[in-house]
């Protein structure tokens, strides 16, 4: 059958895949909780969820950098990437020799749309309708708003969250009003975070991890800010992984 991804871009696959390489961890978990643990063969050094995952199963680089050759020995019947995560010029590497489909997550309907498309290919549709049902039954009661807020995902330099990305999606879902205007992941300077005083400044756990030491220069910073570490999974990471971010958006 012809499967068409998120990028429009067409592959075969000529039954249903025996040997799947994950290059995304929130979309090894979305296979996994789909049942397909043992069609599963290759996982990057990132994929932590179910966290006994990487024992079992091959390491085959990270989510910019792989290592070919054992891709090769897999023997891979479909890799499953990003866009926004994975490395361009590797991907399109593996394209050369393998099925590749690539996922591209703006919105939650994106998500849904990417839960949808593996399941179908995976001849898990009814296990992914079943997660899409879950996920949208958690955001049926709106979130009161909270405040404004700039959410950090590195230091040093600081970068943050913007528009036009997942994050800010769900910040918006959260009920946080995102300061940052500018698209996707612009770096700011310390003047610039303090001009915009947000009522919170969210410290993610990942992809720097932000820890509680930090919070002290940030506090200083932004006197009147609140200062907040947060799960940056269930902000970020799409998939099942979903069915837990309302609830902790309630908590917050």
């Amino acid at each position: 059958m012809h499967f068409t991804d998120q990028l429009h871009q067409t592959i075969f696959l000529p039954q249903p895949p025996k040997r799947i390489i994950s290059l995304v961890p929130s979309q090894t978990e979305l296979l996994v909780d789909l049942g397909l643990e043992g069609q599963i063969v290759g996982v990057t050094k990132f994929c932590i969820h179910p966290n006994y995952l990487k024992k079992s199963k091959v390491i085959v680089g990270g989510t910019k950098n792989y290592r070919f050759e054992v891709i090769d020995s897999l023997k891979p019947d479909l890799i499953i990437g990003n866009k926004e995560e994975n490395d361009r010029e590797g991907i399109e590497k593996l394209a050369e020799k393998y099925p590749v489909w690539m996922s591209d997550i703006f919105s939650l309907e994106d998500n849904y749309e990417m839960i949808r498309q593996v399941g179908r290919i995976t001849q898990r549709e009814s296990q992914s309708q079943e997660i899409i049902r879950k996920i949208k039954s958690t955001f049926e009661q709106p979130i009161p708003h909270k405040g404004t807020c700039i959410y950090l995902v590195w230091n040093e330099p600081i970068m943050v969250a913007g528009q036009n990305t997942f994050i800010n999606v769900m910040l918006e879902k959260a009920g946080f009003e995102n300061l940052i205007d500018k698209p996707r992941y612009p770096v700011l300077e310390k003047e610039e975070l303090q001009m915009l005083n947000p009522d919170y400044l969210l410290l993610s756990s990942e992809p720097f991890p932000f820890k509680e030491k930090h919070f002290e220069f940030f506090r200083e910073l932004l006197t009147n800010s609140q200062i907040e570490l947060v799960d940056g999974e269930l902000f970020s990471w799409y998939g099942s992984r979903l069915i837990h971010s309302a609830e902790y958006f309630r908590r917050l």
